[in-house]
């Protein structure tokens, strides 16, 4: 019968995993497993785009992390975030348009330069609280989002060379980032007691691991390989007949596609993306001519919709609660692991960054095709935490935690989704151009919710003190 028959399948026939104590259930099948999910998967390239994702995001989450020790108490957090986010927000607004006559060579100096003489300015600038200059301090942090915005969509864009397990690794990093970042800051302060301008002047050498990783770890080949055709120029091919097509080897073509390395991709990518000769009437996917200005636009257009919106959505959802809704998120302490206020905002904090980098490493193994579920799920996140913070109906501060953990989850599978889409659907010759347009939109959401959390976490404050919980403002320092 069906089930039985459904039942007695052998785990390699299924595709799937062993069930842990099941007779087909071994450590050698899972190492096999997991061998054969990334087989194809360069060492030195993973490793590569794990770095460029940690050190491009590892600034803009300290700065974060700092944000109370940069501007002070009495100025709103959303101020730091709108400075380290609106610069990167313009650039990839405005640079997918020209920067891919810019090599990456020199993209990967400039964003290093950029970053490092940020955190060094905002790290020699005195302290607000000594009569420091916060406008110095926020001109720093918008260098760091400069060269942050730069090197999001340049990252973006590269993986198009090198295909989508360095796609995979450029997430996990950023993710990671989340975690690093904000443990680094705590362990130079707290733990190991720097002061704050040391503990910034320890991060500011963080940048120069970049330029290290593009040109010691990663394989220049796919690179080289399409300098030539930089400007979406056909590469010349030799003319080939029906008798060429029928000799080839069908398990050749079969394997240089199932299991591609770095110099594969490449190659892939370029020679299985276009016919050799167009038929009648239609146009090749690598235009002869670099695209105009217009027809970038028309491009953009087409990715709103399906990618840019609803990873635009999460993000306002997302920001918002760590902005506006999370530093009202307070408990009486006796009920919480916590013997001073301030110490619920970094654990929220960590929750959120922590479901970031676990949703953002997952692309190996589970995909996510609808965009727009997790997005509205994460719009419901805000709402019911903003309702919370008003009329306090969660009896518990860890049911905050597992909502929190459940933000970052959301957010960052739609992050990493989003562009494992364009990967898969996007054609070759309109990807990397897809890629670096469609960060925009995270950009364009932290943005819009910085601005709102600078005007609801004053009035949901207010609301608690109204309600007699003024915990929000006994916050020490």
């Amino acid at each position: 019968m069906a089930y039985g028959t459904t039942m007695s399948r052998s785990p390699s026939s299924s595709g799937l995993l062993p069930m842990p104590g099941s007779p087909g259930s071994s450590w050698a099948m899972y190492k096999a497993r997991l061998g054969a999910l990334f087989q194809g998967a360069d060492t030195s390239v993973v490793v590569a785009f794990w770095l460029f994702g940690l050190i491009n995001n590892v600034s803009y989450v300290i700065i974060l992390s700092a944000a109370l020790d940069l501007v002070g108490p009495s100025v709103p957090k959303g101020v730091v975030l709108l400075a380290d986010v609106l610069p990167s927000f313009f650039t990839k607004l405005i640079a997918p348009y020209f920067i891919h006559a810019v090599p990456y060579s020199m993209r990967i100096i400039v964003m290093c330069g950029l970053s490092a003489a940020g955190m060094f300015l905002i790290a020699l600038t005195p302290s607000v609280l000594t009569g420091g200059s916060i406008s110095i301090k926020l001109f720093g942090v918008g260098m760091a989002s400069l060269s942050s915005g730069v090197g999001e969509l340049s990252m973006l864009g590269l993986t198009h060379y090198y295909g989508p397990f360095s796609l995979a690794a450029w997430g996990s990093g950023t993710g990671g980032a989340g975690l690093i970042g904000a443990g680094l800051y705590v362990l130079l302060t707290n733990t190991i007691g720097l002061s704050v301008r040391n503990s910034l002047l320890a991060c500011a050498f963080l940048p120069f691991i970049m330029p290290l990783a593009f040109f010691l770890i990663l394989p220049q080949a796919p690179l080289r390989r399409t300098s030539s055709n930089k400007d979406y120029t056909p590469i010349p091919r030799i003319s080939i007949d029906d008798s060429d097509i029928t000799s080839l080897p069908t398990s050749s073509a079969a394997d240089a596609l199932l299991t591609p390395g770095p110099s594969t991709v490449s190659e892939a990518y370029t020679s299985h993306s276009r016919p050799a000769s167009p038929p009648q009437g239609q146009a090749t996917s690598h235009p002869s001519q670099k695209p105009t200005f217009l027809q970038n636009l028309s491009r953009t257009r087409a990715l709103f919709i399906p990618y840019m919106l609803p990873l635009l959505l999460v993000y306002i959802a997302e920001y918002s609660i760590n902005q506006g809704v999370s530093p009202t998120l307070l408990f009486p302490l006796q009920q919480t692991p916590f013997s001073a206020y301030r110490s619920f905002y970094p654990l929220y904090a960590f929750l959120y960054q922590l479901g970031v980098f676990i949703s953002r490493s997952s692309t190996p193994f589970f995909r996510l095709h609808n965009l727009y579920t997790p997005s509205f799920l994460q719009i419901a996140n805000f709402i019911l935490l903003a309702l919370h913070s008003v009329y306090f109906f969660l009896p518990s501060v860890y049911l905050v935690f597992l909502v929190v953990f459940w933000e970052g989850l959301l957010g960052g599978a739609v992050y990493v989704n989003t562009f494992a889409e364009i990967m898969e659907k996007v054609p070759v010759g309109d990807r990397e151009f897809s890629l670096g347009a469609t960060s925009v939109s995270d950009s364009a959401g932290i943005c819009i919710a910085s601005l709102i959390g600078m005007v609801i976490e004053g009035r949901l404050c207010e609301a608690n003190v109204e309600r007699g919980r003024p915990w929000c403002r006994d916050l020490d320092l």
